[in-house]
């Protein structure tokens, strides 16, 4: 019994949000809300009150944010952290005696029983309130209990006990020898705005010239930042940019036979001219890339690199550590495999190798490398093909001293590998939306990402193509699904990201019996006319316009499914933080024809009574409605414009 405390009567349980029993930090970026709940019980009849308390990893202070019953003894609260870094919370709970003795006044007051012994109950409760009360709060409790000592009308007392100053004076009171506290504290990691909010573009810098035949260089995507800049993108992603292994190269279509003017697979890294914190020499040096990175910066836009942790047959580490590969029989290196694929031009590392410590820290050194030549965001390439004790290690090193790095998980593979991901430090990961078509499963999927557990440790980052997946729908739609698809990746999801110029100007030939492709620029140079107007272009600048506009679209966890009367129209509100205006959407999932379907609006959201009529207006098309009441219908022709971002707005 020593070790107990019989007056603590609170018992706190199934607290949220937590990962793994606290194992790993729950995640938000800057500006995202925090929900906290618990089960919040005790004995008896008595009221209860509950808080979390909470503290930067930089504060010797605890705060205070009060619980509110949400039911069934549920507690809940939000709390949006203010400052980059980690946090610590405990959830508290504790008798409040002061709320009971009033309860139980009031059902005695209104029932016109004798409250002479509850009043002298009441103002011992003050005074004991006043002895522990913070030093701006005591003259207004010494007048309290003033007033309760020389009242003389029951009346006059009663409405002073009811008071709303009496009230939130008496809920900042905490007497800490009966607080309950959960026996656990927790972390929270919260990481800057770019990691919640992220607009992608990927291009292939070989491919940036402007005259066909030459291989393209950074001075040529230098070039074309203010383009990308135009169309409101904020993160340049390039495919790996070191020198490619000319032993084993592919050739176009990966085939195994290339011609001397193949380039190879950007992915099969280092030969003779260098490794992972080498440059490919067509493509300039690192001064080159260097600045480039700067004047990127300029416009807004982060450089993202590709970081593949693979070698090309002729990479120098093949050579200086053999050790870190897998050797066969036969004295061949072990090359990547996902059966029936096969990489001859890629060999993996091997995470089982005695000499595991130097492979480690020599894999962490490429990125503190372009960490100090100014990239800040890296895509991991296949991160599920590593041990997850690496990046659990290599990403918490880096992020001790370098906080502002984004890791992109680059993993379509099994859903508990990629939450593992996330769990372990990935800031985002690509998802499952690429294959989420009809209404029912991209509803089920964003429930699952948004409304779980999942939203604490798996952010997602919705991607409608990469150079490696074409899916069946842009084959088969063109255009129309081009737009569609675009459209609700950057509206269902705050982070997005996009292969192009391939997308924006439609580029869907498959290669046969594949989900890819064909004549891959994984493979060969591309030559592209930047300047060529696309209906696709114009419809992704305008909606990048609106997402930085409406703080709606910069979370992805604010949403909400609307009731529709058609299985291919999905409507949605995203709800914003702090006074910010809520959007509707809604999106025509037919690329070839005319839908229309009455939609339920969720008037709570947007502040409208359910007899007041409304104004509707487009952000995307600039159109105006005038609606009332809960279901309003929409119509949207693919072939114009397949979606609405709807502003509601109240009438004078």
């Amino acid at each position: 019994m020593s070790t107990l405390d019989g007056r603590k009567r609170v018992v706190i349980s199934n607290v949220a949000p937590q990962v793994e029993d606290g194992r790993y930090p729950a995640k938000r970026a800057i500006g995202e809300h925090v929900g906290l709940s618990a089960d919040i019980i005790a004995d008896g009849h008595d009221a209860v009150a509950a808080s979390v308390i909470f503290r930067h990893e930089s504060e010797q202070t605890w705060h205070d944010l009060p619980l509110s019953p949400a039911g069934n003894d549920r507690w809940e609260g939000t709390w949006t952290p203010a400052k980059e870094g980690f946090y610590e919370y405990r959830f508290t709970g504790w008798i409040d005696h002061f709320a009971s003795w009033k309860r139980g006044l009031i059902k005695k007051f209104d029932a016109n029983q004798d409250i002479a012994i509850e009043l002298r109950i009441g103002e011992i409760l003050l005074r004991e309130a006043f002895e522990i009360a913070s030093p701006p709060d005591k003259p207004a409790f010494e007048a309290w209990i003033s007033a309760f000592g020389n009242a003389t009308d029951p009346q006059e007392t009663f409405d002073l006990v009811v008071s709303d100053a009496l009230a939130v004076a008496m809920a900042k009171i905490r007497f800490t020898d009966r607080i309950s506290v959960f026996d656990q504290t927790f972390r929270l990691e919260v990481e800057r705005k770019k990691a919640g909010f992220s607009a992608w573009y990927e291009l292939f810098p070989r491919s940036a010239s402007e005259e066909p035949g030459r291989h393209g260089t950074f001075r040529d995507v230098l070039r074309l930042l203010p383009k990308v800049a135009k169309m409101g993108f904020d993160t340049l992603y390039f495919p790996p940019v070191h020198p490619i292994g000319e032993m084993k190269r592919k050739g176009k279509n990966n085939s195994l036979v290339p011609s001397a003017a193949d380039p190879g697979s950007p992915w099969a890294i280092g030969n003779r001219f260098g490794g992972h914190k080498a440059i490919h020499p067509e493509l300039g040096t690192l001064e080159d890339f260097t600045e480039l990175v700067a004047a990127a910066k300029e416009l807004d836009i982060e450089i993202a690199m590709d970081i593949a942790y693979q070698c090309a047959p002729d990479h120098p580490y093949v050579k200086e550590h053999p050790q870190w590969f897998k050797w066969r029989p036969d004295g061949t290196v072990q090359y990547a495999e996902n059966p029936p694929k096969k990489y001859e031009d890629i060999l993996p590392f091997d995470f089982e190798t005695a000499d595991w410590q130097n492979l480690w820290h020599e894999l962490k050194s490429v990125i503190d490398f372009w960490i100090g030549h100014g990239v800040n965001v890296f895509r991991i390439d296949n991160p599920h093909t590593k041990a997850f004790p690496f990046w659990e290690w290599m990403i918490g090193e880096v992020r001790k001293t370098n906080p502002q790095v984004i890791f992109l998980a680059e993993a379509f593979t099994r859903p508990r590998v990629m939450e593992r991901l996330g769990k372990i430090g990935f800031n985002q990961s690509y998802t499952y939306f690429t294959w989420r078509n009809s209404k029912w499963e991209l509803e089920q999927y964003l429930y699952e990402l948004t409304k779980t557990d999942q939203q604490y440790y798996f952010r997602p980052n919705f991607w409608p193509n990469t150079p490696d997946i074409l899916p069946h729908h842009l084959v088969e739609g063109g255009e129309n699904a081009h737009i569609i698809r675009f459209i609700l990746a950057a509206t269902l999801s705050s982070n997005y990201g996009l292969y192009g110029p391939v997308y924006e100007y439609g580029v869907n030939t498959p290669h046969p019996g594949k989900e890819e492709y064909t004549d891959n620029e994984k493979y060969e140079i591309k030559h592209w006319d930047w300047d060529r107007y696309s209906r696709t272009r114009e419809i992704i600048t305008r909606v990048n316009r609106i997402r930085k506009a409406f703080p709606a679209l910069q979370s992805t966890w604010n949403i909400d499914f609307n009731e529709t009367n058609n299985d291919r129209v999905i409507s949605y509100t995203k709800t914003a933080s702090e006074g910010g205006e809520p959007l509707l959407v809604t999106v025509n999932l037919d690329h070839d024809h005319t839908q229309g379907a009455h939609i339920r609006v969720p008037l709570h959201h947007f502040g409208i009574g359910y007899d007041q009529p409304y104004l509707i207006r487009d952000m995307l098309s600039g159109e105006k409605y005038k609606w009332q009441g809960e279901y309003n219908y929409v119509e949207m022709n693919p072939w114009e414009m397949p979606a609405h971002i709807l502003r509601v707005e109240r009438l004078n």
